[in-house]
């Protein structure tokens, strides 16, 4: 029987960032397949958070390519990569990132208003997603009234809420106990991989990349796996 094919989400080709005349990534390597979850490790310093913001088109490399699903975000001007970055990246950050004068239904379905998604599918989107994080029936729930780890479940909600080819995320627990830590990312690894997306995981936690299928360090600006 062949190989089943495994589409190429993320692929990063020769990628270099100079600071002055330190070099924070060297020529890095990295592709991601449809339903693959990566965890990026490294010291402090190490370019971690150069990385993802290179793979999401905030900041430019000094040479190489990062082609997410098709297109090299790197090559985009200003206000392609900003296209890119609504349509074909979902984000997951440490502090939640929850706006706290908008529902939580109003909250998940922030990447569809940005998109011109109708208003009436957008709500019914967002809310078919927080049901499958675990928040069904707290839709008109304001952000005060929710845990920290609830907070993190509309994050992982709105970070798919759109079908994102990739999703970033960077220490999503850090904010988090350690029991609650678990089941949100338990949870992300399932709907990246079930969502057939690639994911990007960005922490300094063995417990948190413990959860990916492929695990690297970031070291001396290249990636190696562990």
């Amino acid at each position: 029987m062949p190989a089943r094919r495994i589409n190429c989400m993320l692929q990063i080709l020769g990628l270099t960032k100079r600071y002055r005349e330190r070099v924070v990534l060297n020529q890095l390597q990295l592709t991601a397949g449809s339903g693959e979850y990566i965890a990026i490790v490294g010291e402090s310093g190490s370019g971690k958070s150069t990385l993802l913001n290179l793979i999401a088109g905030l900041d430019r490399p000094d040479a190489g390519s990062v082609v997410i699903e098709g297109t090299d975000i790197a090559a985009l001007d200003d206000t392609a990569r900003t296209l890119t970055r609504r349509t074909k990246l979902g984000f997951v950050f440490q502090a939640f990132h929850i706006l706290p004068h908008l529902s939580v239904v109003q909250n998940v379905a922030l990447p569809l208003v940005l998109l011109g998604e109708p208003p009436e599918s957008r709500k019914q989107r967002a809310a078919e997603l927080l049901a499958e994080v675990g928040l069904g029936g707290r839709e008109d729930s304001m952000p005060r009234e929710l845990s920290g780890g609830e907070l993190q479940r509309v994050a992982v909600a709105r970070a798919l809420v759109h079908r994102p080819a990739l999703v970033l995320a960077d220490e999503p627990t850090g904010n988090l106990d350690p029991d609650t830590a678990a089941v949100v990312l338990d949870l992300l690894a399932r709907e990246v991989r079930s969502r057939r997306a690639a994911g990007v995981l960005v922490t300094h936690s063995e417990a948190a990349a413990a959860t990916a299928d492929r695990v690297l360090r970031l070291d001396h600006g290249k990636l190696v796996p562990l």
